[in-house]
C-alpha cells in the first residue's frame, strides 16, 4: 500500500489562502509578477529584517493588495477576522467553522 504524499499546507487556512491568490491573479487583481514583488517586499522589507516565506506573508500580502485596490479595507478585514474568531470560538469541536457560528453574526 501506497502512502499518501504529505500536503504543503500544514493547515486548512493555508490552501484557502493559496486558493483565494490563485483565483485573485486568475480574475485579473494582480498579475504573477505583481504578486512576487509584493511578497518579496513583505519577506524582505529594506528597513528590517527577513521574515519567514510562510502562508501568514501571503496572507498579509494578499490583505494589503485588496486594500490598495479597495476591494476590501483594513477594517473590512479587521472585522472579518473577529467574527471568524467569534465563530471559532462557539464551534463544537470537529465541526466547520461558519460564520453564521457568531453569536453576533447578522445576515
Amino acid at each position: 500500500m501506497t502512502q499518501p504524499s504529505p500536503s504543503p499546507f500544514a493547515a486548512p487556512w493555508e490552501a484557502q489562502v493559496f486558493a483565494l491568490v490563485v483565483s485573485l491573479r486568475e480574475a485579473g487583481l494582480f498579475t504573477w509578477s505583481e504578486w512576487a514583488e509584493r511578497l518579496g517586499q513583505g519577506i524582505r522589507p529594506a528597513d528590517a529584517p527577513e521574515r519567514a516565506a510562510d502562508y501568514g506573508a501571503w496572507l498579509a500580502t494578499l490583505e494589503g493588495i485588496l486594500a490598495e485596490r479597495g476591494v476590501a479595507g483594513a477594517d473590512s478585514v479587521a472585522a472579518r477576522t473577529e467574527a471568524f474568531q467569534r465563530a471559532a470560538a462557539a464551534t463544537p469541536h470537529g465541526e466547520p467553522i461558519r460564520l453564521e457560528n457568531d453569536p453576533l453574526y447578522r445576515p
